[in-house]
C-alpha cells in the first residue's frame, strides 16, 4: 500500500469507528486513468458528513461559553462535557452492528430523529438537568451517525480510488467542523436560539437529502452481532502490551486533545482581549475579514468571537497533507512524540496570550494544530500495523478504549481545573498543567518503550 493511502486511512480511522478500517492492507494504487468513478451515494454521503459536523461542532465548540453564560460553574460544564463524550464514542461500537443488520439509511434516519428533538430541546431547557440530558441525547445521536458515512465511502469506493474518496470524506470532515462554529458563532451573538436553530436545519436538510437521495449502497452483509464484537475486542485486550498502552495513549494523548477542545474557546472568549485580536486581525488582513470573524459588543466595541478560534479545522484542511508527507519519513513513535511537543509548546504559548500580545493565540493554535496533525495520524496508523492483515480492524476497534478514556476524564478534569484557576485569578495555568501533562505523556511512551515493551509493527 502506497504512502499516501497508509497516511489517509490512518487519518480516517482517527475520526470515526472501525467499520471501515477492515481491508487497509491493499496493494498499491492503479494510475488516475483506472480510478473507478464515484457513484451518486458517496457524495450524497460526503454532504451530509459537511451538514452533520456543521451541527455537532456549531454546538460543541460554543457550549462553554453557553453554559457559563447561564451562570453554572465550570466544574457542572465539566461533567456535561465528558458524559457527552463518552456517549459519543460509546454509541459508534453498537450503531455500525446494527447499520450492518437493518442497513445504512434506516439507521441514520434513526440517527437524524434522535438528533433534530434533541438540539431543538437547548431551545427550551436552561436547567443543569435539562442541558445535560439534552446533550447526552445529542451524543446518542452523532454516536449512532458517526461511523454510517465513514462506512459508506468504504462500502462504494474500490482498491482504484479508496484513496481520494477517504481524502474526500476527511476534508467534508473539517469542512463541516469548521464552519459550524464560524456561522453558529456568528449567531449567537444574537440570539443563542438563532444559533440551535442554524444546526437543527443542518439535521433537517441531512433527513430530507437521505430520504431523497441516498440509497443504500450494495454490499456483502457480515452478520456480526454485539456478542461477537465485544468478543473480538477482547481478544485484542488479552495482548496486555496493547491493553496497556491503549490506556496510556488515553490519559497522555487523548485526554489533553478533548481538553483543548473543551476549554479553547471559552478561553479566549473570557480570558483574552479580543478587542485587540479583533485589531491584530484588521492589521494583517482587511477589514471585511476581520468584521466576519468578530461581532459588536453592548458597548459598540468590536470583538474576536471566541469559538472562531475554538478549532484546528480549517488548519487540518490546508496542512495535513504537508504535515503528513513531511512526518511520514519517520519512524512511528518518535514522530509521534515530536507531535506531542509541539503541541505542548502551542498550549503554553496560548497561556502566554493572556498576559502578554493575545495575539500570540494565533501562534499557540497553529503549533497545537501541527502536533495535532503530525501525532493524530500517525498514532492510529502505527496501532493499525501493529496487527496482522486480518486483525487491523480487530485492534482498531480495540482503539476507541483509549479515546474514551480520555474523552470521558476531559471534562472532569481540566474543565474543573479551569475553574480553579478563573477564580484565582490565574486561568492561563490550567494550560501551562495541560502542557506538563504532555510533557508528561512523552516522559511515560518514551520509557514504556525503552523498558522492552515497544510493540513491533507488521512488515506487510
Amino acid at each position: 500500500m502506497d504512502s499516501e493511502t497508509r497516511v489517509y486511512n490512518s487519518i480516517m480511522c482517527a475520526c470515526s469507528s472501525s467499520l471501515f478500517c477492515e481491508g487497509m492492507m491493499e496493494e498499491r494504487m492503479p494510475s488516475r486513468g483506472e480510478r473507478t468513478p464515484f457513484p451518486k451515494v458517496f457524495w450524497v454521503a460526503n454532504l451530509t458528513e459537511v451538514l452533520e459536523r456543521f451541527a455537532y461542532y456549531g454546538i460543541y465548540i460554543p457550549f462553554g461559553i453557553y453554559v457559563t453564560s447561564l451562570g453554572f460553574t465550570e466544574t457542572q460544564l465539566g461533567i456535561i462535557q465528558s458524559l457527552f463524550l463518552f456517549v459519543s464514542y460509546l454509541i459508534p461500537v453498537f450503531s455500525g452492528t446494527f447499520a450492518d443488520k437493518f442497513g445504512f439509511k434506516k439507521v441514520l434516519i434513526v440517527s437524524y430523529l434522535a438528533y433534530l428533538p434533541s438540539i431543538l430541546l437547548l431551545i427550551i431547557t436552561e436547567t443543569f438537568s435539562g442541558i445535560l440530558l439534552t446533550m447526552l441525547s445529542i451524543g446518542l445521536a452523532a454516536g449512532i451517525f458517526k461511523p454510517l458515512i465513514a462506512g459508506t465511502v468504504r462500502v462504494v469506493t474500490d482498491k482504484t480510488n479508496k484513496t481520494l474518496g477517504f481524502g474526500i470524506f476527511y476534508m467534508m470532515v473539517n469542512v463541516g467542523a469548521s464552519f459550524g462554529p464560524i456561522i453558529v458563532g456568528k449567531l449567537r451573538v444574537i440570539s443563542w436560539h438563532y444559533a440551535f436553530i442554524a444546526a437543527a436545519v443542518g439535521i433537517v436538510l441531512m433527513l430530507l437529502l437521505t430520504i431523497f437521495f441516498y440509497k443504500e449502497p450494495e454490499r456483502e452483509i457480515e452478520g456480526i452481532t454485539l456478542r461477537k464484537k465485544f468478543a473480538d475486542i477482547g481478544i485484542a485486550l488479552t495482548d496486555i502490551k496493547f491493553f496497556f498502552f491503549l490506556v496510556i495513549l488515553g490519559l497522555f494523548f487523548w485526554l489533553p486533545f478533548w481538553a483543548f477542545f473543551n476549554l479553547i474557546a471559552m478561553y479566549v472568549e473570557r480570558n483574552l482581549d479580543t478587542a485587540r485580536l479583533y485589531l491584530s486581525v484588521k492589521s494583517v488582513t482587511w477589514t471585511g475579514f476581520a468584521d466576519f470573524f468578530s461581532h459588536v459588543d453592548e458597548e459598540g466595541v468590536r470583538r474576536i468571537t471566541g469559538e472562531m478560534l475554538g478549532h484546528t479545522g480549517y488548519m487540518i484542511v490546508f496542512f495535513q497533507l504537508l504535515v503528513s508527507w513531511i512526518a511520514e519519513k519517520f519512524k512511528a513513535i518518535p514522530t509521534f512524540l515530536s507531535g506531542l511537543l509541539i503541541a505542548a509548546v502551542g498550549l503554553v504559548v496560548i497561556g502566554l496570550a493572556n498576559i502578554s500580545p493575545p495575539a500570540w493565540v494565533f501562534f499557540g493554535i497553529l503549533l497545537f494544530a501541527i502536533g495535532e496533525m503530525i501525532s493524530s495520524p500517525r498514532i492510529q496508523e502505527y496501532i493499525t500495523w501493529l496487527a496482522p492483515k486480518e486483525k487491523a480492524g480487530l485492534y482498531m476497534g480495540s482503539n476507541f478504549l483509549a479515546i474514551m478514556i480520555g474523552a470521558f476524564l476531559s471534562g472532569f478534569t481540566y474543565t474543573t481545573l479551569y475553574g480553579i484557576f478563573q477564580k484565582i485569578g490565574l486561568p492561563e495555568f490550567v494550560w501551562y498543567v495541560l502542557a506538563a501533562h504532555l510533557i508528561l505523556g512523552i516522559i511515560v511512551i518514551f520509557f514504556y518503550m525503552r523498558t522492552g515493551r515497544e510493540l513491533k509493527e507488521q512488515e506487510e
